[in-house]
């Protein structure tokens, strides 16, 4: 209890925007899946806000495991991965404290997690949904313009993208972005060849929902 009182104070967005220095952290889950994906985008999404929108983010990027109490260390949580997932009960309820006490997930489907991110939402909030979030959101009107939403980086079924979100008393505490691939538009450019166009695009993308995040 003592732990979640300090999150709170420590990590309110007045807070977060006047210490020198803050971390962010990689979310490790069972089930199978790839949790390590895309290993150089929170690197380069982290220096790219550092120079861009003056936050003060710890290059180091920390990992941290769904029922660890370590997560109220961490602000933001990110989670990636292209196939199963599974949080057991312990987990779940974890995870839904450390949302209800300031944290926010941002999830990034790398392909494939669809069935099972949803699944697992669930449990941590097993009387609300997801619900999908407009383009009109502030959340794509911070630094950056997003007129139209999410955006398109990689193609996978030719579905549009779509970025889903969880209110809790009116206040977005996880995010989940579907059929957009933003985390694979961060990583180095000779691992998938994107263009400097499409890796702008999703930078300055990462770069509202951080910014989102820390002053929401």
């Amino acid at each position: 209890m003592i732990k979640k009182i300090l999150f709170i104070l420590l990590f309110s967005p007045l807070f977060l925007f006047s210490q020198n220095s803050y971390q962010i952290a990689v979310l490790k889950y069972n089930g199978g899946g790839d949790w390590y994906a895309n290993p150089t985008s929170l690197p380069n999404l982290v220096e790219f806000c550092n120079e861009n929108i003056n936050t003060n983010i710890k290059k180091e990027i920390a990992t941290v495991e769904v029922g660890s109490l370590d997560v109220f260390n961490y602000p933001f949580l990110h989670m990636t991965g292209h196939g199963n997932v599974v949080f057991s009960a312990k987990e779940a309820e974890n995870l839904r404290n450390y949302l209800l006490s300031g944290g926010f997930l941002h999830i990034d489907d790398n392909y494939g997690m669809d069935p099972f991110v949803r699944s697992e939402i669930k449990k941590v909030f097993p009387n609300n949904d997801l619900v999908e979030i407009p383009p009109s959101h502030d959340i794509f009107h911070q630094t950056y313009k997003f007129t139209n939403g999410l955006p398109k980086i990689h193609e996978h079924e030719r579905n549009n993208p779509q970025a889903f979100g969880m209110f809790i008393e009116g206040k977005l505490v996880l995010l989940y972005t579907y059929e957009s691939d933003l985390g694979d538009g961060w990583e180095d450019q000779e691992v998938h060849n994107d263009s400097q166009q499409t890796r702008l695009e999703a930078l300055k993308m990462g770069s509202n929902i951080l910014e989102f995040v820390f002053t929401q």
